[in-house]
């Protein structure tokens, strides 16, 4: 049993990219010590090629932080910083044109209707440039006669998640990020099974390294033997691989194409507190009923393999069945969000909503990792009096994204964002909410990483009841939560300030 958690830990996310890059930099230094004399020539052509890279990335069209975050590290670093940069980038998995694909088929799979515009025009005209965003660049249309449910906690979700696939009768699609062995992953094994073997088309999808090394292989090879069709995403490739870049963050699941789940919750037992991690585990998700349900039916299936649209459009029910069954108010667009273009689609619809409030803005994030333009925002809507409230965990799970955090809270309570720590434990849930009239709910945290590195997916809602619920949640939790004070940020003691400050230069790399 040690021995597996050993390993566990050795393969984690965090461990091989430890590794892979402890693997160059001994490799670099095995160099050093065999070219002996002629090292002086290879330290020179090095230089030589950190410098032509500190050019090229000044000039990319990236975020400001990220390249100087590449400028520090190659700067500090010279004898294998240029080096990891370009193994980063000649080791990308996904090509452009994988991406350009997709725009293609999206554009004659996902049309939008125009009455639905014209409607949303009338009932929310606030909304009207966000949602025409979304669908032109993004690429996801909007929709009504959409139910939708919130959860406020990943057990509710998974009670519901078990009903709703028990009534199954066509396929059941499943995305996660992270799947783990337990009584979380028993059951919907064993639900998967059964449903496979009734003739159901059961497809799951896992992220390579979300999941883990020792969890990619054993626990799903008992449901391709049964009937359940298993994919790896992106899987980890020893010094091919980027490992942390471009990973199917995503979790979603679709059955029948007339009901969807979304959210933070993956299939893990510490995400519906059958076992404790980080003390008391909070998750969000929503359960969506009708037409936009299709939006996440493309999402996964192009994920999944290079479809053709015909394909793809066998997956759509009859509009008529969905709508008959979901009268519903308001509006919504589930939508997903590439790191193979250059459009960050969940970072601006957080931007679009912060912007735009007039009243207040309810924020839920287990990572709080800001570049200046997120920080600006954030900022400037306090200061034009906007009640801005952010809710973190107080229990992290990794330590140095909590020391990066208390650096963006001193900056952020400066300002009079008011930053809260949820103190039973971790707070996963990925939430924002803007006057009680627009929210997004997904898989999208505010870092870096989500923001332009990973496949990220989440719905935004436009005047819908249930946004109601969303914020009870928030103020239910903000109950159980410590209002971190500027005082506090003032009397941290020095050191944790200072590699608070140097973390948050690499931020954008962790």
């Amino acid at each position: 049993m040690k021995l597996k958690k050993l390993l566990s830990s050795l393969l984690s996310t965090n461990a091989a990219f430890v590794i892979l890059l402890l693997l160059q930099i001994f490799f670099l230094l095995f160099m050093v010590t065999r070219l002996g004399e002629r090292f002086i020539l290879v330290y020179f052509l090095l230089i030589v090629l950190d410098i032509i890279l500190l050019v090229y990335i000044t000039n990319k069209n990236e975020p400001i932080s990220y390249r100087m975050a590449w400028i520090v590290a190659i700067s500090v670093f010279p004898l294998f910083g240029g080096v990891s940069y370009l193994f980063l980038k000649l080791s990308q998995q996904f090509p452009k044109s994988l991406d350009m694909r997709n725009q293609k088929q999206s554009k004659e799979l996902l049309v939008q209707d125009k009455n639905v515009v014209k409607d949303l025009s009338e009932s929310c005209p606030d909304s009207l440039n966000l949602a025409r965003y979304i669908s032109d660049y993004g690429l996801y249309p909007v929709y009504r006669n959409t139910d939708t449910h919130y959860f406020t906690l990943g057990e509710m979700q998974f009670d519901e998640l078990i009903a709703e696939l028990e009534k199954a009768k066509h396929f059941i699609f499943l995305e996660f990020f992270i799947i783990s062995k337990g009584y979380m992953f028993d059951t919907i094994s064993e639900l998967l099974i059964r449903k496979a073997k009734e003739g159901i088309d059961v497809r799951l999808m896992y992220d390579g390294i979300g999941t883990g090394m020792l969890n990619s292989v054993k626990p799903f090879r008992r449901l391709e033997e049964n009937g359940v069709k298993c994919k790896v995403f992106n899987p980890f490739r020893p010094m091919i691989s980027s490992v942390q870049n471009n990973r199917d963050h995503r979790k979603i699941v679709v059955i029948d194409g007339h009901t969807a789940f979304n959210g933070g919750t993956n299939l893990a037992d510490e995400y519906i507190n059958r076992i404790e991690r980080f003390g008391h585990w909070k998750d969000t998700a929503i359960m969506v009923r009708g037409q936009a349900v299709w939006n996440y039916t493309v999402m996964f299936l192009q994920l999944w393999e290079k479809a053709e649209s015909d394909e793809i459009r066998k997956f759509s029910p009859p509009l008529k069945s969905i709508d008959d069954a979901s009268p519903a108010d308001g509006f919504i667009q589930p939508f997903s969000d590439s790191p193979l273009d250059e459009e960050p689609v969940g970072k601006r619809v957080y931007l679009e909503l912060i912007s735009n409030a007039r009243n207040y803005v309810c924020i839920t994030t287990p990572y709080l990792i800001l570049d200046e333009e997120m920080t600006n925002a954030l900022g400037f809507a306090a200061k034009k009096g906007v009640d801005v409230r952010i809710i973190t965990p107080h229990i992290p799970d990794k330590w140095y994204v909590h020391m990066i955090a208390w650096n963006n809270y001193e900056r952020l309570t400066a300002m009079g964002v008011k930053i809260y720590e949820y103190t039973p434990g971790f707070i996963h849930a990925k939430t924002c909410v803007a006057d009680g009239l627009t929210a997004v709910v997904g898989t999208i945290n505010f870092d870096y990483r989500s923001f332009y590195l990973h496949f990220e997916c989440g719905s935004v809602l436009y005047n819908v009841s249930v946004i109601k619920d969303i914020v009870s949640d928030f103020e239910k939790t903000i109950s159980a939560s410590h209002l971190i004070t500027a005082e506090e940020c003032s009397k941290r003691p020095v050191v944790k300030k200072i590699a608070g400050a140097i973390l948050n230069i690499f931020a954008p790399l962790l």
